[in-house]
């Protein structure tokens, strides 16, 4: 399987992805920090995503109903090198099935998402699942 995504930026102004047929804008300036998304926080939103649909996804599998789910994510930023150093995330599944279980629900996730594996081989990540 292969992704393809395209970019572009403007000097001294903004830069946007596009991926399918949408268009992703991020900050390169400090004028637009408090305004759009930095790389590290489309990363992470990347790694939110990959949880996510692997909730969609393990809900067929394993055969449990859900309304919704909501995703926290926080990192550590290293400086030297700049890289992530840890991720720690608290999953909030809202389900009033008992046949949900958590702990096969988080073994899967880890195992099967490929952004959660990607991050995984550069940096500690630390996850919670709750039901609510």
């Amino acid at each position: 399987m292969e992704y393809k995504i395209a970019a572009q930026s403007s000097s001294k102004t903004s830069a946007s992805i596009e991926i399918k047929k949408r268009n992703i804008g991020f900050g390169i300036t400090p004028e637009t920090a408090d305004t759009l998304p930095n790389p590290a926080e489309l990363f992470l939103g990347s790694f939110s995503s990959c949880i996510l649909k692997n909730v969609e996804r393990f809900s067929i599998i394993m055969n449990f109903e859900y309304s919704k789910a909501k995703i926290s994510v926080t990192a550590t930023r290293l400086e030297k090198p700049p890289r992530m150093d840890q991720i720690k995330y608290v999953l909030k599944i809202y389900s009033q099935d008992d046949s949900l279980n958590i702990d096969l629900l988080k073994k899967n996730i880890e195992k099967f998402g490929t952004i959660y594996n990607t991050a995984k081989l550069s940096c500690t990540i630390q996850g919670e699942i709750q039901k609510i």
